[in-house]
C-alpha cells in the first residue's frame, strides 16, 4: 500500500501526535508499505534525512498552540505528489490546514480518507481570546463538519470515542490506541553514561529522589499542581527533586512560581530535549508525575510504564483502562491530594517492584506491532471498499492523468 499521512506536527517536534505518526510510519514501513508524511515547515527539521519521505509546506505559527504550524500554501504541489506517488489512501491527523488539504485531495482523486482525532480541543479554548471567543458547542460543530465523509474516524481511547459520539459524529468510529515501540524504552547498559551526564548537568545527587514530568508545559496540562505540591512533600522527603522535561507557553510562569515558593533548589526545567534522550530521563527517575486531564491517551504514561517507571497521575476517563490504582500505577482525585499521595508512595518503596511488573504486563496489548496490525487491516478494508465502489471513476481519472 502507498499511504499519505497529513499532519501539522511531526518530528523533530516532541508531542503525542508526532510520536504516534512516527511509530505508525516506522512499523508500516517494516511491513513493506510505502508511507509518506505531508506536514508543515519546521526550521529544525533535517531535510536531507527526510528527502523523498517527508514533504513540508510553508507555514505560520498557530494561534491556539504556538508551537504547532499551519500550512499556508502548497495544494498544487501536494496534488502532483499524490499523483506521482500513486497514493492509495490518505490518513489525516489534524483538523486544520494539512488535514483540510488531505481531505480535499482524497475527494479529488477518489481516495479513502481516514482521520485520527488526537486532540480534545475544548481543553485548548483558553488560547483564543481567553476562552471567550469560541464556545465549546462550536468545537462539536466544527469537528462534525471535518469528520463528515471520512471512511472511518479513529479514537485513541473510549473517552475520545464518547466525546465524538456526543458531537453527533456519524459513521464509523474505531477505538485504536497508539502503540509504543517497547524496545526504545527497554533498560540498556549503554544508557548508564547518558544518565550520569544528565544528572551531572542537572546537578542531581545519587541520593536524590527524582520525580519526572515529560510533556508540553501548558495550562491544560495542569503542571502548576506538581510544583505547588512540593513544599508539603519536602517537609517529609527533603531529597525530592522535580525534573520537568519539555517546553511551552507556561514555562516562564512556572519558573516564576518556583522562585516565589523558594523551590529553585528542588525543581529543574530542562527545556526541549532531543527525542533520542527521552528514554534516559525515564530510566533516571523514581516516579513519573502528571496532573493533566486533557490527554486523549497519555502516551507519556505508557512510555514511563514501558521503562519500568511507576506512574502517579490524576484520575481521568482517558486513562481508566491504563492505570489501576495500586496495581499498575497510582492515582489521585483532587489536586490538593497530590502531596499526601506522593508522601504515602515514597514511604512504601517496596511496592514499586510489583507495580512495575504489573504495569509492563498490562501494556503488552499496546505494542507498536499490534497498533500497526490494526491500522493495516483498516487501511486494507478502506481501500478494498473504495476500489469496489469507485472503480470506474478511479480508472477514468488514471487514464486522464496518463493521456
Amino acid at each position: 500500500m502507498r499511504i499519505a499521512l497529513f499532519t501539522d506536527t511531526y518530528h523533530p517536534q516532541i508531542n503525542g501526535v508526532a510520536t504516534s505518526i512516527m511509530v505508525l510510519e516506522k512499523y508500516l514501513h517494516q511491513r513493506g508499505h510505502d508511507v509518506y508524511v505531508f506536514t508543515s515547515s519546521d526550521s529544525h527539521a533535517d531535510l536531507t534525512e527526510e528527502n523523498g519521505k517527508v514533504f513540508r509546506f510553508p507555514s505560520l505559527g498557530a494561534l491556539f498552540v504556538p508551537e504547532r504550524r499551519l500550512a499556508v500554501a502548497g495544494l498544487s504541489r501536494a496534488s502532483h505528489l499524490i499523483e506521482d506517488l500513486e497514493i492509495d489512501l490518505i490518513h489525516t491527523h489534524t483538523e486544520f490546514s494539512m488535514g483540510v488539504m488531505g481531505k480535499m485531495l482524497a475527494k479529488k482523486y477518489h481516495l479513502p480518507c481516514i482521520h485520527t482525532y488526537h486532540t480534545m480541543y475544548k481543553d485548548y479554548l483558553h488560547y483564543i481570546a481567553k476562552g471567550k471567543l469560541i464556545p465549546p458547542s462550536l468545537v462539536g460543530i466544527l469537528s462534525r463538519l471535518y469528520c463528515k465523509k471520512t471512511y472511518a474516524v479513529i479514537a485513541p481511547t473510549e473517552k475520545v470515542k464518547k466525546q465524538l459520539e456526543q458531537y453527533n459524529i456519524r459513521g464509523s468510529i474505531r477505538t485504536i490506541p497508539t502503540g509504543i515501540d517497547f524496545a526504545t524504552f527497554k533498560r540498556d547498559f549503554k544508557q548508564i553514561e547518558t544518565i550520569y551526564q544528565i544528572k551531572e548537568k542537572l546537578q542531581l545527587q545519587s541520593t536524590d529522589t527524582i520525580l519526572l514530568s515529560v510533556g508540553r508545559i501548558a495550562q491544560e496540562k495542569n503542571m502548576r499542581v506538581l510544583i505547588e505540591s512540593l513544599p508539603t512533600l519536602l517537609l517529609e522527603h527533603p531529597s525530592v527533586k522535580l525534573v520537568m522535561v519539555g517546553d511551552g507557553p507556561e514555562k516562564k510562569e512556572l519558573m516564576q512560581l518556583t522562585k516565589k515558593l523558594g523551590l529553585t533548589e528542588s525543581v529543574r526545567f530542562t527545556g526541549a530535549i532531543p527525542w533520542s534522550d527521552i528514554p534516559a530521563y525515564y530510566q533516571m527517575a523514581d516516579l513519573f508525575l502528571s496532573a493533566s486531564t486533557s490527554e486523549t491517551q497519555g502516551l507519556t504514561y505508557i512510555e514511563a510504564m514501558a521503562s519500568g517507571l511507576p506512574v502517579v497521575a490524576k484520575q481521568d476517563p482517558s486513562i481508566a483502562e491504563l492505570l489501576i490504582d495500586k496495581r499498575t500505577g497510582f492515582l489521585f482525585q483532587e489536586d490538593l491530594e497530590l502531596a499526601e499521595t506522593l508522601s504515602n508512595i515514597l514511604n512504601r518503596p517496596e511496592q514499586f517492584r510489583s507495580i512495575k511488573q504489573q504495569a509492563k504486563r498490562h501494556i503488552e496489548r499496546l505494542s507498536a506491532d499490534h497498533f500497526a496490525n490494526q491500522m493495516e487491516q483498516l487501511y486494507e478494508e478502506a481501500i478494498y471498499s473504495y476500489v469496489t465502489s469507485h472503480h470506474s471513476i478511479r480508472t477514468l481519472n488514471k487514464k486522464e492523468r496518463l493521456s
